[in-house]
């Protein structure tokens, strides 16, 4: 199957303590390039977001945008630290019995002692959060290939109609090559017979003369490569992974041929099928560049 490297997938979660979106789309591009937009918080998952979409993704422009809430960011845990009131007392027995005073140390007055009582805020553990993250990134990963996949196939079905609409242009050029060939040696004859009048016609040099101009505009070789590479496109079409590159080449190598018969050409009509081509191969050339 092949991949349109057009696509947009969406993925919002939430739990008791956090809530998360994540949005993405993709467009065309030579390579993959994902820019991430999220809280600041969340740049410690950047490296991670971008292994995930790796695995979904070979080529195109993607923009990530990721919201996240966490419920839990103000929560905070009292705790009593027995060890160091247990010290304070110690000391507070001790300076009584060296001074002989009545130690009248209250339970409030001691909870106000440094570190005897603290505020610790509540630290989610990072692999939960990014267990969290990774889930709803790769939702909207797999929401987006789906739409990616959809739209390759519609792709596949533009192409495969211009690549046999090709191969009929190639056909017409291929039947009308030989007419060609009959008409020059019918003018060149009217033509040498207007000029000599009745002198008796030397048919060698007039089949020499044929031979010579067949083979200056002879296109068998560029209409053989044509269809070759007509075939070896429909066959990338079914193939499995990233085959847009691969398609763009042999595009490239499809122009290169039309051009060469286009330069060739001495007749009008195969020169306007040239013509043809060459734009129908632009519009392939096109729709490849939304592959993957």
């Amino acid at each position: 199957m092949i991949k349109s490297m057009t696509g947009f997938g969406r993925c919002e979660m939430a739990e008791e303590t956090r809530k998360i979106s994540v949005e993405m789309k993709s467009v065309n591009h030579r390579y993959l390039e994902a820019g991430i937009k999220m809280p600041k918080k969340l740049n410690v998952f950047e490296a991670r977001i971008r292994e995930v979409i790796k695995k979904y993704i070979q080529r195109g422009k993607v923009d990530i945008f990721i919201t996240y809430e966490d419920y839990a960011d103000n929560k905070v845990s009292v705790k009593y630290n027995a060890d160091i009131a247990d010290e304070y007392m110690n000391i507070f027995d001790k300076m009584s019995r060296q001074f002989e005073l009545r130690n009248d140390i209250t339970i409030s007055q001691l909870s106000r002692f440094p570190e005897v009582i603290t505020m610790e805020e509540q630290t989610a553990d990072e692999e939960e959060i990014w267990n969290f993250i990774r889930t709803a990134v790769e939702e909207a990963c797999q929401q987006m290939l789906s739409a990616r996949i959809t739209e390759g196939e519609n792709l596949k079905e533009d192409l495969m109609g211009k690549l046999d609409n090709m191969l009929a242009m190639v056909d017409f050029i291929e039947e009308r090559s030989p007419k060609i060939m009959s008409d020059y040696r019918s003018k060149l004859m009217d033509k040498v017979t207007e000029i000599l009048g009745d002198t008796t016609l030397d048919e060698s040099r007039i089949a020499t003369e044929v031979v010579m101009y067949a083979d200056k505009i002879c296109v068998d070789e560029e209409t053989v490569r044509l269809r070759s590479h007509i075939d070896h496109a429909k066959k990338c079409l079914n193939e499995e992974g990233g085959i847009g590159r691969k398609l763009d080449f042999i595009a490239q190598e499809m122009n290169r041929e039309a051009n060469t018969i286009l330069s060739k050409a001495d007749d009008l009509e195969i020169s306007n099928k040239a013509i043809d081509l060459k734009t129908e191969i632009e519009k392939v050339r096109e729709q490849i560049q939304n592959i993957e």
